[in-house]
């Protein structure tokens, strides 16, 4: 096996992701940064409440909540015009604040949490969090809100808890509330810190959606400069490289289907909710754009017939203290490349046809591709490849970059993995 080299563009690539990371400390902010990108490339941001433009030869996007839509139209669209859709998630597991989230005792200022998705409880431990994400004011507005590093989740001392490396289990909620200073919970304000931070008077607030994140920000590591190291991977991994593709495309577009970048809350729970991959966003939008290029039901029904959608997630690397864990002959590894997702019961969407599609969006950008699997004693998870293509009947691939730690709030990444990634998901634009 050769060894990975890490490239210049590479290396540049991932030091963007550090600060597209540091950026997006939660879904809302992730989708505000996105918008932000891409409206310096040129892209024009639709209001869903507004008409909207005939859109032959534009760049567009529109924001719902903690997701964001964005598409460039080829000039000669017409009404039965397919789409290539690479779509992605900007949440990720963390802790997220209760309502009345100012508690503390015995002197400690704590902060009341619960569980958001599927987080490896342990990684939050003694590391330093943000706070992250909306207030909502007395008027409607809403409002963006981040802390630097604000808290901490102490573990307790070795000497108190002697069996503590023969395993380690969290009470969800006696265990997980973390600190974030000292004094009498009745006279300090934890919503009042975000509203500092935010500029706005707190006693407007009158709802929030707010996340912990990790307070350290991505790095480079490791012999030739292999590894990458970053909370919310999982999945701004996908969505950055989505981000920089389109970008890229978008100069000079011919293809000949209009080219869309998707990127959706909520997957971690679930994807039920009005900006989730299981709501109705994407189809809303989908059907706007034939709209406005004039088309009837008989062109909209042709025109997802000629599309596809590319579901980028992480995937399991081979881990090497765990190798039993993952099945004995298809082991991914950092640095050889993205990964095709494949499972027998379609918890991921890949078939032959799509898997054929994939190596050749590949081999168009020059790039290896590799296959992850599950062991089948370890049941895989889902993505929003099953849930889009039941929606919207349109074929689905699902793919990503192999990682370790997954869940963590820290994870670890290949760095050319994460550049090939966007160099496939801009060969997929333009195909």
């Amino acid at each position: 096996m050769s060894t990975p080299v890490t490239g210049s563009a590479a290396l540049d690539h991932a030091a963007d992701l550090a600060d597209f990371v540091a950026a997006s400390p939660s879904s809302y902010h992730a989708a505000a940064e996105v918008a932000r990108r891409l409206r310096e490339a040129g892209f024009h941001e639709l209001d869903e409440r507004e008409a909207w433009p005939a859109q032959p030869g534009g760049r567009f996007l529109v924001v719902r909540d903690g997701a964001v839509l964005a598409w460039v139209v080829p000039s000669a669209a017409d009404a039965a015009t397919g789409v290539h859709v690479f779509g992605a998630h900007s949440d990720s597991p963390a802790l997220k604040l209760k309502p009345r989230p100012t508690t503390g005792s015995l002197g400690w200022l704590q902060a009341g949490v619960e569980v958001y998705g599927g987080p490896l409880l342990n990684s939050w431990l003694d590391r330093e969090l943000r706070l992250a994400g909306r207030l909502v004011l007395d008027d409607g507005t809403r409002v963006l809100a981040a802390t630097g590093a604000l808290l901490r989740l102490p573990q307790l001392a070795i000497h108190l808890d002697r069996e503590v490396n023969d395993g380690l289990a969290l009470d969800k909620q006696r265990q997980t509330q973390p600190v974030w200073g000292l004094g009498d919970a009745d006279s300090a304000d934890l919503l009042g810190e975000l509203a500092a931070e935010a500029g706005v008077d707190a006693s407007r607030i009158r709802g929030y959606d707010i996340v912990t994140a990790d307070a350290a920000r991505g790095a480079v590591f490791g012999k030739d400069d292999v590894f990458f190291a970053s909370g919310r991977l999982d999945d701004l991994a996908s969505v950055h490289a989505g981000v920089v593709a389109i970008e890229r495309a978008a100069e000079g577009f011919d293809a000949d289907r209009i080219a869309m970048l998707a990127v959706f809350d909520h997957e971690e729970v679930g994807s039920a909710t009005r900006s989730g991959a299981a709501g109705p966003f994407l189809a809303d939008v989908l059907e706007r754009i034939q709209l406005s290029l004039g088309a009837d039901r008989e062109q909209q029904l042709r025109a997802l017939a000629d599309s596809w959608c590319v579901s980028s997630d992480v995937g399991h690397a081979v881990h090497p203290n765990y190798a039993e864990k993952h099945d004995p002959v298809v082991q991914p590894r950092l640095g050889s490349g993205p990964i095709l997702k494949i499972n027998a019961n379609q918890r991921y969407a890949t078939d032959g046809s799509g898997a054929a599609a994939w190596h050749g969006w590949c081999d168009a950008a020059g790039v290896g591709s590799q296959e992850f699997v599950s062991n089948n004693a370890v049941p895989c998870g889902s993505t929003i490849g099953p849930i889009t293509a039941t929606r919207l009947g349109i074929a689905t691939v699902d793919v990503g970059i192999p990682i370790l730690s997954m869940h963590s709030a820290r994870e670890l990444a290949g760095v050319s993995d994460l550049h090939d990634l966007s160099r496939v998901a801009e060969a997929f634009f333009t195909a």
